[in-house]
């Protein structure tokens, strides 16, 4: 007998035909399993349907949509021990390239039919779920400025040309930043905290290696000093996603850690995979393991640091935890 699916199917992701996309996951999928389909709505979405699957204890769930959809569905699932498929069909797929998923329908769905599970790692931020990554400053700014009917128009452009726009009005600002065992000052434009993340998120790129299974979360300190330097620091990052090579300007500093508190000032914005969500300060904690989904393995890295050339860094270690 064929296991149980159920598919959470966004109508109005990404630029092609909704009817012809069912269809041809489908066609892949029903062969091998018992597929019971549900649309996301307006007013029910991924997280609901999701939820829904989870008591009526389906043996899989799958999402296809956009990244918003994507996210949901796995907040949904995660914390049970129900395995998510992931077939994307957004504008920029983040949530299955830094997975390593493939995001064409064919290729997603046979990850499904024939790739291994893996438990990944989940967050919360401010008590809300984050599965990629979290934005603050310059990132939350851009991601407010690319607007649906940008995203609808240009695509993945949408994001470049909001940055541009964004270096216009680059301003820094003060940071505190509070590890399990330390607490670091700077003054940043942006910090960025992530979970899992593509190499088109280039401020998350100081590493060059975000590990979205090794119960910890990835920071990167982008500190330029003006418009121009910001230009530099961002094409850098692009080439350390690239290269996989960790990020050597001293404008740019990076670290992981399981937890952080982070303050600013200003207060800076916030967005949380891909939405603007508030304000700082933020409370970040991260959930190993928490999430089974299908998908190839990655290879491991090594754990890197580094924070020296940051302007007006001052670092102060914390006596160590009693348990």
């Amino acid at each position: 007998m064929n296991r149980s699916a159920c598919l959470i199917f966004n109508p109005v992701a990404g630029q092609g035909d909704p009817e012809v996309d069912l269809a041809a996951i489908r066609a892949i999928l029903e062969p091998e399993m018992a597929l019971d389909i549900y649309l996301t709505t307006e007013e029910l979405g991924a997280d609901k349907l999701a939820q829904e699957a989870v008591e009526r204890g389906v043996e899989t769930i799958i999402a296809s949509g956009g990244d918003g959809t994507l996210s949901a569905a796995a907040v949904a699932v995660a914390g049970t021990d129900i395995p998510l498929g992931i077939i994307s069909r957004g504008t920029a797929n983040a949530f299955a390239v830094a997975l390593g998923i493939p995001d064409t329908i064919d290729a997603a769905c046979r990850t499904i039919l024939q790739g291994v599970t893996r438990n990944v790692d989940v967050a919360y931020c401010n008590d809300l779920p984050m599965i990629l990554l979290t934005g603050i400053g310059f990132e939350a700014e851009t991601v407010e400025r690319a607007d649906r009917e940008a995203k609808k128009r240009f695509g993945i452009m949408a994001y470049v040309l909001a940055g541009f726009q964004e270096l216009r009005e680059l301003e820094s600002f003060d940071v505190e930043i509070e590890t399990e065992d330390k607490i670091i000052k700077t003054s940043a434009s942006a910090v960025t905290v992530a979970n899992a993340a593509p190499p088109t998120s280039v401020l998350a790129q100081g590493p060059a290696g975000i590990i979205y299974d090794d119960g910890l979360l990835d920071l990167t300190i982008v500190a330029p000093n003006s418009k121009a330097g910001a230009i530099a620091a961002t094409y850098h990052l692009f080439q350390s996603a690239s290269s996989g090579n960790a990020a050597e300007r001293d404008d740019i500093g990076y670290l992981r850690a399981k937890q952080f508190k982070i303050t600013a000032d200003p207060p800076q914005k916030v967005v949380i995979d891909g939405e603007v969500v508030g304000k700082t300060p933020v409370d970040i904690k991260c959930l190993p393991a928490a999430l089974k989904i299908f998908v190839p393995s990655a290879p491991e890295e090594e754990l890197v640091e580094k924070l020296e050339g940051l302007p007006n860094l001052t670092i102060e270690l914390k006596e160590p935890a009693e348990d």
